[in-house]
C-alpha cells in the first residue's frame, strides 16, 4: 500500500456478524493507509502496480485477455490490450470501460474494457488473498477480483471452481458480493454472501481491501477486515464436491452487461473505472 497518505483516516465502527452467506451490516471504515501485514501472515506474492505512468502491467505476472467472446454471461464488452482500457497510474492500476465501438477477431461490440489473469505466472493453493480497490459505478457495470480453478483448461467451469472474492453490479452501489461456483452449485445458484455499506455509502466513493483467507474445506470472506460470509464444505449442497483444494489463478476484470448487471442505460456515463491499488498474496506465517 503506497506510503503518500500522511493521515490516514479512522472511523468507529460497529459489526454485527451473522451467519455464514447471510448479509452482514457493518459501519464505513477506510483501509489502512499504511505497509501493515496481516498478523500471523507471511508476503508470498504482490502486485503493487508502481510501474511507470502510462504502462502496462508486469508481463511477468499477468496475461491480458483480449476477447469479445461475452464469456457465456452475455457481456457486452470486448477486453483489449490498449492504454485507453489499462495502464498504470500513479501507483494504481486502471481498468477503464468505455462506451465505444471496437471491431476484433471475435466481431464488433459497442463498449471496450480490459481483463487481466495470472493464469501461467501465479497459481496459489490456500492462504490470504487480498486487493485494495476503488470500484466503478453506473448500471450496467460489473467489477470483480477473482479466481480461477487452474485446471479450468482441462475440466472446464464450473468443475475447475471458481471463487468470486469480491463482485459488484452497478445497480448495487453499496453492496458487494462473495461467491463460490463450482459442479452443483454455479451460476444463479452459488454459495453466496453479501456485504453492504452503511447509509447509502458507494464503493466507488473510496478504496477498499476485499479479501479471503483459504484453508482445506473452508473459505472466509472479509471486507477492511470485517469477516461477513464463511463457507465450508459442510454448506454443499447433498452429494455435491468441493472445488477449492487445488491450486488457483487470479483475474481482475471490469465487464459491462451481461446477464446479471443488466445493460447500461444512457445515464451511465463513461468512461468509468476500477482502480487497483495492490493485490497480495500470503501464507500462514508458521508455514515454511
Amino acid at each position: 500500500m503506497k506510503t503518500r497518505f500522511a493521515f490516514p483516516v479512522w472511523i468507529v465502527i460497529l459489526v454485527l456478524f451473522a451467519p455464514a452467506g447471510r448479509v452482514l451490516a457493518s459501519g464505513p471504515k477506510t483501509a489502512r493507509k499504511v505497509d501493515l501485514q496481516p498478523k500471523g501472515w507471511t508476503l508470498v506474492w504482490s502486485d503493487e502496480f508502481n510501474g511507470p505512468n502510462g504502462s502496462q502491467p508486469d508481463p511477468g505476472k499477468w496475461k491480458i485477455v483480449t476477447s469479445g467472446s461475452g464469456f457465456g454471461n452475455q457481456e457486452l464488452e470486448y477486453y483489449t490490450a490498449r492504454p485507453a482500457n489499462l495502464h498504470l497510474q500513479n501507483g494504481k492500476l486502471v481498468i477503464t470501460a468505455r462506451r465505444e465501438s471496437y471491431t476484433g477477431q471475435d466481431g464488433s461490440r459497442k463498449y471496450t474494457s480490459a481483463r487481466i489473469e495470472s493464469q501461467g505466472h501465479f497459481e496459489l493453493k490456500y492462504g490470504r488473498i487480498e486487493a485494495r480497490i476503488k470500484l466503478p459505478k453506473g448500471q450496467g457495470i460489473w467489477p470483480a477480483f477473482w479466481m480461477l480453478g487452474s485446471d479450468f483448461d482441462a475440466i472446464g467451469w464450473p468443475a475447475c471452481g471458481e471463487v468470486d472474492i469480491m463482485e459488484n453490479v452497478g445497480n448495487e452501489p453499496s453492496r458487494v458480493h462473495g461467491s463460490l461456483h463450482g459442479p452443483g452449485y454455479s451460476g444463479g445458484n452459488p454459495l453466496t454472501g453479501v456485504f453492504d455499506l452503511p447509509n447509502q455509502a458507494r464503493f466507488s466513493d473510496d478504496y477498499h481491501v476485499f479479501a479471503i483467507e483459504w484453508e482445506p474445506q473452508t473459505m472466509r470472506f472479509y471486507v477492511d477486515n470485517n469477516l461477513y460470509e464463511t463457507q465450508t464444505a459442510g454448506d454443499l449442497p447433498l452429494g455435491k464436491t468441493w472445488a477449492f483444494d487445488h491450486p488457483f489463478f487470479l483475474v481482475l476484470n471490469v465487464a459491462v452487461g451481461g446477464y446479471w448487471p443488466g445493460s447500461p442505460k444512457a445515464t451511465t456515463q463513461f468512461p468509468t473505472s476500477m482502480m487497483v491499488d495492490y493485490v497480495r498474496v500470503y501464507r500462514p506465517g508458521d508455514q515454511h
